[in-house]
């Protein structure tokens, strides 16, 4: 079962990748169609309806798998299938049941929550999905809790596919009747993306699921309360916790346009302004983050083994490398963000004014890579409350921030990039924290942390200069900026060699890691 896992990991790791990366490719296009502040429209709306998808999925899918993990462990198929098609039930009802007070609700936070009353036709085109996700959920549940990832990735896969085609194309066709109607595009692919993913999973559940698992006989049949107590009991945190969660996602979306409107701009500029960070700035800071979760997730069992073989000082070794490589990745990403920030924004989006915010974003960059690999460590030390604790705390800092910095005539959006690095700063070093209560973990700083900031000054000093000296060769900013970043990079990494930031052992030592996984 250990290679099973590890191979399922693999898949579902490859599967985020390609989302990922034709997530932003979507992102790119959509922007310049429905333009940022169509992007302001489904970002308003898009948490809450994340929202009534918590609420309506209540934890039910963990459930699912955990629970069919356990009796197909047993040998006891027909119960697995009977948690899958109570849990289903369930499901369709609860998701029946929110769909309509979504529907029904929708005057009254079109009132009370959104500022602007365009967001409500991408509101409304949401309404499908809740049923369609939580079916979906249930099929997933059911595939990961026979260790068999495969369905998952693919089926995310093709619903990504799906909605970047049709949110495209829908957003494309509706333009010409206002960008209020452009942005039921992006709302409507999302729909289309996720039935293609529930038709798909059904198709694979049909002529996949298993018949003829061994099945010990004398299993009695478990009463319904029984049932429903094992599923709910384990449903229960996890819906706390993503209602947490998303709530904190939701109060960003409602206060950063209340607070720029504030600001005596229209309602119409405001959600541009906010369609701008969240469709651009933000965007493009979360991009590095693929590389540096990758990173973190390939250390991850190495850690768990570390821990169950209660090998401390290999827990501490394991901890500080994946440290070391998220600041060797992060560090970078952070010197091309806060120099060429209106080049980027302004080549790859077409809105060089979005830069602005993403040079304060960019010093939290390098914290926020942070953030997302020490909450890997912490899960993989068994320890998972202790990150979601954490965030919830800095939280209450960020959302302060973004109230009060935000509303400053001076600051505007830039006040809210400079709330989100506080959050990021709090959180990565509140995790940081945890790990060296949990392991003592002491890093060693002139190699974590001092050597790559040479370096990346280095690379920061070279950036300038080759993009000066490219710009007035080739008179293309496309040119100039790429060829610096390359340049830069390049610089980056021969200084690291040069003062020692890396070596020989690196490579090494990462290739072992890997052979341990794969033998494992």
């Amino acid at each position: 079962m250990r290679q099973s896992f590890i191979y399922g990991a693999l898949v579902l790791l490859l599967g985020s990748l390609f989302n990922r990366a034709i997530g932003f490719v979507y992102q790119i296009f959509m922007i310049r169609i429905i333009r940022p502040e169509g992007i302001g429209l489904f970002n308003m709306v898009y948490p809450v309806y994340v929202m009534v998808l918590v609420l309506a999925t209540a934890g039910i899918p963990v459930a699912i798998a955990k629970l069919v993990a356990e009796e197909v462990a047993r040998g006891n198929l027909p119960g697995a299938y009977r948690i899958f098609r109570i849990c289903f039930i369930t499901l369709a009802v609860s998701s029946t049941i929110f769909t309509i007070l979504y529907f029904f609700g929708a005057p009254l936070l079109l009132k009370y929550v959104f500022i602007n009353p365009k967001a409500y036709y991408s509101f409304l085109s949401l309404i499908p999905g809740i049923i369609i996700v939580s079916l979906c959920s249930a099929f997933r549940g059911f595939f990961q809790g026979l260790q068999q990832m495969t369905p998952t990735a693919l089926t995310q896969s093709l619903e990504q596919s799906a909605r970047v085609i049709s949110g495209l194309f829908i957003a494309g066709i509706l333009l010409p009747r206002g960008v209020e109607y452009a942005a039921i595009g992006a709302s409507l692919g999302v729909v289309v993306g996720e039935l293609t993913g529930l038709i798909s999973i059904i198709i694979i559940y049909l002529r996949n699921r298993p018949r003829n698992l061994p099945v010990t006989a004398g299993f009695p049949l478990e009463p319904l309360t029984s049932s429903f107590g094992r599923i709910f009991h384990l449903a229960f945190p996890v819906t706390l916790t993503r209602i947490t969660s998303t709530s904190l996602i939701w109060a960003d979306a409602a206060l950063i346009p209340l607070r720029l409107q504030s600001n005596v701009i229209s309602i119409s500029e405001a959600t541009e302004i906010y369609g701008q960070f969240v469709g651009i700035s933000t965007s493009l800071l979360f991009t590095p983050g693929i590389i540096t979760v990758s990173l973190a997730t390939a250390l991850l069992p190495a850690i768990s083994d570390a821990l169950a073989l209660h090998n401390l000082s290999l827990v501490r070794a394991r901890c500080e490398q994946a440290i070391r490589i998220t600041i060797l990745a992060g560090l970078p990403s952070a010197v091309i963000f806060l120099l060429l920030a209106e080049d980027l924004c302004g080549i790859i989006f077409g809105y060089p004014e979005a830069g602005a915010s993403l040079k304060i974003l960019a010093f939290g960059g390098p914290f926020l890579y942070l953030m997302q690999t020490t909450t890997g460590i912490l899960q993989g030390l068994g320890k998972a409350s202790r990150p979601f604790r954490n965030l919830v705390f800095a939280s209450f800092f960020k959302i302060t921030g973004i109230y009060y910095l935000t509303g400053l005539p001076q600051l505007g959006i830039r006040g809210t990039a400079a709330a989100l690095v506080i959050g990021y700063i709090l959180t990565a070093w509140l995790n940081l924290t945890d790990i060296r209560q949990l392991t003592g973990l002491n890093l060693n700083l002139n190699k974590c942390l001092l050597k790559p900031l040479v370096a990346a000054a280095g690379m920061g000093s070279f950036i300038l200069f080759s993009h000066h000296y490219l710009y007035a060769c080739t008179r293309s900013a496309p040119l100039a900026t790429v060829g610096a970043i390359l340049l830069g990079l390049t610089a980056y990494l021969v200084l690291l060699i040069l003062s020692g930031g890396i070596g020989g052992n690196d490579l090494r030592r990462f290739k072992m890691i890997i052979y341990f996984k794969t033998r494992s």
